[in-house]
Formats: C-alpha cells, structure tokens, sequence
C-alpha cells in the first residue's frame, strides 16, 4: 500500500483530540439536533439484481408522470418549469460523447468544439435580450437573479436592493439566502392587482437602492410596466434588473429594449425537459460597460499563432482563479450541457418559429381563460394582461381541484396556497388570504384545443359536484 498504516482506535481518538473534540458527535454540533437521525432505519433483505428491478420498476410505476404517452397526465402546470415543445435534434446532438462527457474547458486547444458551442450560446443569449454581452451560464434563474443583485451592489457601491412582490418567491427566497449576512437591505416595492405599481414604486426607491428587480412575465403571468420601473430605478441612480421567459421574447420586447442593465432568467423552456426540477440553465446578459463584473465564465473568440480563429476561457474573475475575496462570484462551473440544449433549441427554432411559439401560447392561454372565467363562480383575478400563465379565483379551495381533478388524469395547475402567502406579497386586500382559492394555470404551445376543452369539461364537472356538497367531496 505504499506507505499506508492502517488507523487504530487510539488512532482516532489521537485525532479527535489534536481538533479539539472529545466525541465524535461533537463533529455535527452545527447540524440542528431536529435533523439527525438517531437510528439506522430498517434495510430491507440484500437482494439480486433481477429482484432490484422489479422492486424499482413497481415503485416507478407508481409514479403519473406528465407527457404524451398512455396513462400520462395532461399539465397545466408552470410556475417557473414550463412544458415546451422539444425538437428531437436536440437530444441527438446533446448526447454526442464529446459534448455528454466534456467538463471544464481550462486547455483550449482540447476543447475547440466545447469552447465554440458555448460561444454560439453566448452570442444568441445577447440576440435574445437585445444586450452586449453574456456569460457561458449559470446554475439556474434563481441563482442567476441573486448573482445580478450581487453584481449591481459591487457597480453602485449601494446596499440596498428594492424587489417587486410579484418576482417568482422561491427567486426571493435564493435572493434572501445570498444576501444573508451582508450588509445589505431588500425592500419589497408596492403592488395591486398582479402587478408592481410604477408610481407608487418609484417613490419607495432611494439613493441607497443598488438595483429594482422585476420579473417580465411576473410569476402570475401579468405583463409589468417595465419602461416605467426602469425609469424609476435611474433616476435614483440604480440599475434595472429584469428576470425574463425566454419564449416570451418571440413576442415582449426584450430588456435592452426597456432599459435594463442586467437580464436573467431560467433557460429551461429552451430546449431542457421539466425533469424532476433539474439539472436547468440560468442565462445572463448585461451592458458593455458592466462586463467585468460579470459572475462565471465568458468564452471568447481569439486567434492562435498562425492567425487562425480560435475560442478561449476569458476574464475569470471567479475565486477558483484569483483571491478569494476579490473573486465577482463564488460560482465554479457553468451549465454547459444545458446550455448546449438551449443553443441547438435556439438555432433550430430560429426568430420566427420562437414567435411562432410565443404567439401559440399567448393564444391560447387566453382562450383558456376566457372559457375558465365563463364557468359559475370563476373569475379573472386580476385584469393586467398576461402571457402564458394566469390566475383565477375559483368558488372551491385551489387544493380540493387538483386534487379532485387528478382523479381525471389532469393537473389543472398551481393552487397558489400551497405557496403560503410569499406570492401575493404586498398586495392590498390579497396577502394574509393565503390565496386559498387561487389557482396559476400555465398553457404552452403543446396544448391542443381539444385538450384545452378537456380541461374545461372536467372543470365544469368538479365544481359542479364540489358546489352540490354531496358527501365528503364538498372542498
């Protein structure tokens, strides 16, 4: 074993003893007292490898996934992980060995092909949000618009960030998680009806405000009035941060166009299947002027001795390569295999079959919404126009129709109040509700009209027998 000596019992306890500990539970003092398990659970007998699958194999046939085959569930479902169509090629090209087992691309001249994949991704990511520059990705929309708070605190040398209520809550709550501990205040700006209130807005943000932070579509769907928050941000001297969908810039301006200085999102409705929530892509872009401060990696185009174009890793201010405490990001990887999905989705779809999606959910979201709203009982819960997604306020709890409605192989979409009361943050006569009976449907260019209708028909019929109260089906 060369050189190996095995430990002995005193060994250990030597070792406990040079840390500083007597015990080795003393080891997992930070780990509250609630989350250890005190006793190795109960393992089943060891079994073949044969008996293996078929226990896996029964416990996954348990499992309603959503998706276009036999006993699959017909989804409705959004709220930050959409269904979106995905062309074949994107798999096929994906899972090519040189892109599926590639990692981190430090010798250039091994990793041309990597290097350019991601430098395509890159320059579509700018195309799309109409901004400079971008970077080769990040974890996930969630990490990337806490990334892009961090960034403007470090351009405006403020600490204070001021976040509209209607930003995805989980998004909030990685912000929250990532400012922990600075020195650093979150304002939560005023909203009604769906949507952040500009003038109202405007007033709350000081100079101490690094940044105002807005989701295009909001998490309920609703169209922001961004020109006008953008306005309000510089002329307190902050920037503009803008979380966006992907698929709605087919349609939506995009956030160069309205003045934001950093853009971000979740790549996933490009080309990545919902998956079980990951592995995703946060894409992000910003201004020339701001490239330095950029998070994670940025490929760029260069040429080699003999003058031949070439792509290298550049400007890494990451802490993997400088000290730590000046690093812009402690973020050591980037997305790249997701990345590649979103670049081969983008460069297949192209402009116009991007609109073409964009235009098909647009379309018949609201045809759902106006068949929905016509149902006794159901109503818009708010009048801001919308995208893909929207809520509306049912005469039954959210909760008892999916549940009731799942009985008809259908996942109507999101009862808000499984969300607590985060989304309705800052809304006037809607927050402390609990959104009990708020349901967030999302419809994306896979839905046909006869699936739309099958969704209202068994909406019709549930409310109908949850009106009627008979027996323990009455929500």
């Amino acid at each position: 074993m060369n050189g190996y000596i095995p430990h002995t019992p005193d060994d250990r306890c030597d070792m406990l003893s040079v840390i500083g500990v007597s015990r080795e539970e003393e080891l997992l003092a930070e780990i509250p007292a609630a989350l250890r398990e005190r006793a190795i659970p109960s393992l089943p007998p060891a079994c073949s490898e044969l008996e293996l699958e078929r226990l896996f194999g029964a416990w996954a046939g348990e499992n309603r996934p959503t998706g276009e085959t036999a006993g699959s569930m017909l989804s409705f479902l959004g709220a930050g992980a959409y269904d979106h169509a995905i062309p074949s090629i994107v798999g096929q090209l994906i899972g090519r060995s040189e892109f599926y087992t590639a990692y981190t691309p430090y010798q250039a001249e091994m990793s041309q092909g990597l290097l350019q994949a991601i430098y395509e991704y890159q320059t579509m990511i700018c195309e799309l949000t109409a901004l400079d520059v971008a970077n080769a990705s990040v974890y996930d929309g969630a990490s990337a618009l806490a990334e892009a708070a961090l960034m403007a605190m470090r351009i405006t040398k403020r600490t204070a960030v001021a976040v509209a209520p209607t930003v995805h809550p989980h998004y909030r709550r990685v912000l929250e998680s990532y400012l922990q501990g600075m020195a650093c205040t979150i304002h939560t700006l005023p909203a009604g009806d769906g949507i952040t209130e500009p003038a109202r807005a405007a007033a709350s943000v000081d100079a101490s405000c690094a940044a105002v932070i807005v989701q295009q579509p909001n998490f309920f769907g609703c169209l922001e009035e961004v020109e006008a928050l953008g306005r309000a941000a510089h002329e307190a001297g902050a920037l503009l941060i803008a979380t966006v969908d992907p698929i709605s810039l087919g349609l939506l301006a995009p956030p160069g166009d309205y003045g934001a200085d950093i853009a971000v999102g979740e790549g996933q409705p490009l080309g990545i299947p919902v998956n079980f929530g990951g592995p995703y892509l946060g894409f992000f872009a910003t201004k020339q002027a701001f490239m330095r401060q950029l998070p994670g990696r940025i490929v760029g185009a260069t040429v080699d001795g003999a003058g031949r174009r070439g792509f290298c890793l550049t400007l890494q201010a990451r802490e993997q390569h400088i000290r730590r405490e000046r690093a812009t990001s402690n973020i050591c990887t980037n997305q790249a295999l997701t990345a590649l999905a979103a670049t081969v989705y983008m460069a297949v779809t192209g402009p116009e079959g991007l609109r073409d999606a964009a235009t098909q959910c647009w379309d018949k979201a609201h045809y759902l919404h106006r068949a929905l709203t016509q149902l006794p009982g159901v109503r818009a819960w708010s009048a801001a126009p919308f995208f893909k997604e929207f809520v509306i306020t049912l005469p039954v709890a959210g909760e008892w129709l999916v549940r009731r409605l799942a009985g008809d192989g259908i996942v109507p979409g999101l009862a808000l109040s499984a969300m607590g009361n985060e989304p309705g943050g800052g809304q006037e006569g809607k927050r402390g509700t609990g959104m009990e009976r708020e349901l967030l449907c999302c419809v994306t260019e896979k839905r046909t009209r006869a699936e739309l209708d099958r969704m209202v028909d068994a909406m019709a019929r549930a409310l109908e027998r949850g009106e009627s109260g008979r027996g323990h089906d009455r929500p």
